[in-house]
């Protein structure tokens, strides 16, 4: 059967494609590597999630190939790399229907205004590429707004020193609040913070089909049991598949897009689910695989046209791969020190805390190091977390010390009293902080010449340089956060800030732009050489901004459909 679209991937960057081209009319084939899991999969299994990464491939048969910086005894620098296989550091979020997005914490920032115009707004900074995006956040606005309608964001708008522009208001309110959350409200106020509820991709009500939140205390990192949240494939791909136009071919692992002797693709060659080759053909074609595999996959389509890989001849895919920067941090709060109904309000599991800072989303300060010759740079974003999950939280509980200072194992009853102390005397409040990775010449993505998946094809190598301001922003930010932490009364508090990359924060490779030289995508996310080929995925992005990307991605992808629409002809 031919389709109007194939689209490869099925997580948030492919689902909007999948779900507005199918409802306007059009024939859809979706093509996903993993299994087609429903709510039914998706219990909490700590074990299963902590120890054993169920919903990913085995790094024995699919992995990646990461690069790292080291330093020669005479000071000089090299790269090398290391499967991971070896290193057991997964760089997989997700490989089932619905990709990553079933497993997000779903933090919903938008963009700003100023996102969109990095150099523009900061000016250029060495050893950094950035560059200002195509389009404005006036033209993603109307699209920011359509997920939240259609994917279901939960959420108030107040207003704070870097509130973005909105077109609508919040069809469904905030989810229940964790106590701790009023906490953070008040020490904000005392020391002159903004603190910001932080919409979330759950649903607060019942909606679209699917159930509310639980409220189960288990969420990043697991998928959703109710189908409040809103991956791809409860928000968007099964109401695609009951209206009859879209089909989804699970286990199908795409190893080549074929191209004709005119540089236009002419298939979409996959393994079924029995192994078998098959071939997808359709009108239009749109790549979704996340940001590391959709460059692998188009450096693997080599053709008569495309040497070097599709939509490559300006040598640009997989350049200007992006992560997130920042760093993590935390503080203690005693249970001697608080009064009982404090220490049982910290006890409570399962709402939400939903409390964010973006007050040095820019930041205006000339001491700042990284500051630019108006006394300004760009800041980020800064969220509030507990990690619930207790076999993550024992982790550690096994270690004591000798008489030396030592590390050594313990068991029977010191490993009894840790764990007590560890689960009855204290509550851990947690941020994270998110920063742009400036994309450099030295975070990128090409084919390994060595290591190969269990097909025999070539996996991807991953380069993970970073940019050292990026540390500086992170640094910052991160001071800023501990002083509200010990406003709040907290005590050990800490942060740490790496250069190292969340695995499952990535964007970039496949950057859109107005320059065919420089960019592989247009502003309409269609490949500059390729007239028949979109990518939808975070690839895309030039930069990546300093909130979470899955947001954007959703709103792009759903911008692109509208523009895929347009080209069809449908209403």
């Amino acid at each position: 059967m031919s389709y109007d679209i194939c689209i490869v991937g099925s997580g948030a960057g492919a689902s909007p494609v999948a779900y507005s081209l199918a409802k306007a009319g059009a024939k859809v084939l979706v093509l996903e590597k993993g299994p087609w899991l429903t709510e039914k999969e998706f219990y909490k299994d700590e074990l299963a999630i902590s120890l054993h990464n169920v919903y990913n491939p085995k790094l024995a048969d699919e992995q990646h190939v990461i690069e790292e910086q080291y330093e020669h005894d005479n000071g000089d620098n090299y790269w090398q790399g290391e499967a991971t296989s070896e290193s057991g550091w997964s760089f997989w979020n997700g490989t089932v229907v619905g990709g990553s997005s079933n497993f997000m914490s779903g933090y919903f920032h938008r963009l700003k205004p100023i996102d969109f115009r990095l150099k523009s707004e900061f000016g250029a900074i060495e050893g950094a590429n950035v560059e200002d995006w195509p389009i404005s956040y006036q033209d993603l606005e109307p699209y920011y707004a359509q997920v939240e309608r259609d994917i279901g964001v939960s959420g108030k708008t107040v207003e704070h020193p870097n509130q973005e522009p909105r077109s609508t208001e919040f069809i469904y309110p905030p989810l229940a609040e964790h106590a701790i959350s009023s906490w953070i409200d008040k020490a904000a106020k005392l020391i002159g913070y903004h603190s910001v509820p932080v919409p979330r991709a759950i649903l607060s009500q019942p909606a679209m089909g699917r159930k509310s939140c639980e409220y189960s205390g288990y969420c990043s990192s697991y998928g959703c049991s109710s189908g409040a949240k809103g991956s791809g494939r409860a928000a968007l791909l099964n109401h695609a598949v009951a209206g009859g136009n879209c089909t989804i071919k699970a286990k199908s692992k795409v190893y080549k897009i074929a191209t004709d002797s005119k540089g236009k693709i002419s298939g979409i060659l996959y393994y079924d689910s029995r192994g078998r080759k098959q071939v997808a053909t359709a009108k239009i074609y749109v790549v979704a695989c996340q940001a590391i595999e959709t460059s692998r996959l188009l450096l693997a389509s080599t053709g008569e046209k495309f040497p070097h890989g599709l939509a490559n001849n300006n040598g640009q895919v997989g350049k200007n791969l992006v992560f997130s920067a920042g760093g993590t941090g935390s503080g203690d709060f005693n249970y001697n020190d608080l009064s009982e109904q404090q220490v049982n309000e910290l006890k409570q599991v399962g709402p939400f805390i939903n409390r964010s800072l973006q007050d040095w989303y820019q930041i205006n300060d000339k001491n700042f190091e990284g500051a630019n010759s108006k006394g300004i740079a760009k800041g980020g974003t800064i969220d509030f977390l507990f990690h619930q999950n207790p076999v993550a939280r024992a982790g550690g509980s096994q270690w004591g010390s000798d008489e030396n200072g030592n590390d050594q194992l313990v068991w029977g009853e010191q490993l009894k009293l840790n764990l007590k102390q560890e689960f009855t005397t204290y509550k851990t409040l947690r941020f994270e902080v998110f920063n742009d990775w400036l994309p450099n010449d030295d975070c990128f993505v090409s084919l390994d010449g060595d290591v190969t998946d269990k097909w025999g094809d070539a996996v991807a190598k991953v380069r993970i340089g970073y940019h050292k301001h990026d540390l500086k922003v992170g640094e910052y930010l991160s001071k800023k956060a501990e002083k509200l932490l010990t406003a709040m009364g907290a005590t050990n508090v800490a942060s740490s800030v790496s250069g190292y990359p969340p695995s499952n924060l990535m964007a970039g490779g496949c950057r859109f732009g107005n320059d065919p030289k420089t960019s592989v995508l247009n502003k309409y996310c269609q490949a500059h050489e390729v007239g028949n080929l979109f990518v939808t995925d975070g690839s895309f992005m030039p930069t990546g901004g300093s909130v979470p990307y899955t947001f954007t991605i959703y709103a792009n992808a759903f911008r692109v459909a509208d523009h895929i629409k347009q080209r069809l002809q449908l209403s």
